[in-house]
């Protein structure tokens, strides 16, 4: 049997792995712009886990503590992330993002995105 090496840390795997178990676990109970969200958040800490695999243990310990409030954080809907919820691992991974100089990585919602979007005038878009 052939070993794939992966170049990743232990760890980055296991993070990695409950980012993906519990999107699969939200998929099952939100959808739309929650759904949207949930996966562009897990999709920004993946990246943030795979980005610090070799960065300082400080570095790392925030991305593993983003990830564990995305996973672990449970209110009012039984097993699945409530929305307030949802929102809080959003800012909580915005944070650590930026505080790595990621800001690349930053999650927004799709009413922020509307909201920039709209921030810009007609007559630039028609240049």
């Amino acid at each position: 049997m052939t070993v794939e090496e992966r170049g990743f840390e232990p760890g980055t795997d296991v993070l990695i792995r409950k980012v993906d178990s519990h999107l699969a676990t939200v998929r099952l109970g939100l959808h739309g712009p929650e759904l949207e969200l949930a996966e562009r958040l897990a999709r920004s800490l993946r990246e943030l886990v795979v980005q610090t695999a070799q960065a300082s243990a400080a570095d790392r310990a925030q991305v593993r503590a983003a990830v564990h409030y995305f996973v672990l954080r449970r209110e009012s809907r039984g097993r699945l992330l409530s929305v307030r919820s949802l929102a809080a691992a959003q800012r909580l991974a915005n944070r650590v993002a930026v505080q790595l100089g990621r800001p690349d990585l930053l999650v927004e919602s799709r009413r922020e995105r509307g909201t920039r979007e709209s921030a810009v005038p007609t007559a630039e878009l028609t240049r």
